[in-house]
C-alpha cells in the first residue's frame, strides 16, 4: 500500500541510504512540536499516550511500507526508533572515516571553480559536525 498522504519528509528506505538524513529530520520534527521526549530515555520525562500516539503514527508514516510491515507489532515510538537506531545507526561509522579521509585530502587546485570547493568543503564539515553529534548522543 501507498503513503498517498503528503509527507514532511523522504521516507525511510528499506537499503538504509538515506538514515542519516532522516533521523536528523525526525529529530528537529519531533523539538518543533514538542515530541521528543517520547523517543528520549523514560526515566525523567513522563510522556501520555496521545503524545505516544502521534510520535507512533509519524515514524509510521516516514518509514517504508516493508519496514512498516516489518515493525508492525512495535506499540511504543522510543522501542520503535531505538530498534531503527539499531538497524540502520552503522552508517555513521562507514561516513565518519571517510568524510574525514576527504577533509584531509581536500586540495583547492583540484577543483576548476572556486564554489565548487566552497561546496565540497561544506558537504565534508556538515557530514563530520553531523557525525560526531550522533557518537556524542
Amino acid at each position: 500500500m501507498l503513503n498517498l498522504n503528503k509527507l514532511d519528509f523522504t521516507a525511510l528506505e528499506v537499503f538504509r541510504r538515506n538514515y542519516l538524513k532522516w533521523v536528523q529530520d525526525v529529530k528537529l520534527y519531533l523539538i518543533a512540536n514538542n515530541l521528543r521526549p517520547a523517543i528520549e530515555d523514560e526515566t525523567d520525562n513522563l510522556v501520555g499516550e496521545a503524545e505516544k500516539a502521534t510520535v507512533m503514527i509519524f515514524i509510521q508514516r516516514h518509514i517504508h511500507d516493508a519496514l512498516q510491515t516489518e515493525y508492525l507489532a512495535d506499540e511504543d515510538p522510543r522501542g520503535l526508533y531505538v530498534t531503527l537506531a539499531d538497524q540502520f545507526d552503522h552508517q555513521k561509522d562507514i561516513f565518519l572515516p571517510k568524510a574525514r579521509h576527504d577533509w584531509q585530502h581536500l586540495r583547492s587546485q583540484d577543483f576548476k571553480y572556486v564554489n565548487e570547493y566552497s561546496y565540497e568543503v561544506c558537504r565534508i564539515q556538515s557530514l563530520l559536525r553531523f557525525c560526531n553529534e550522533t557518537l556524542t548522543e
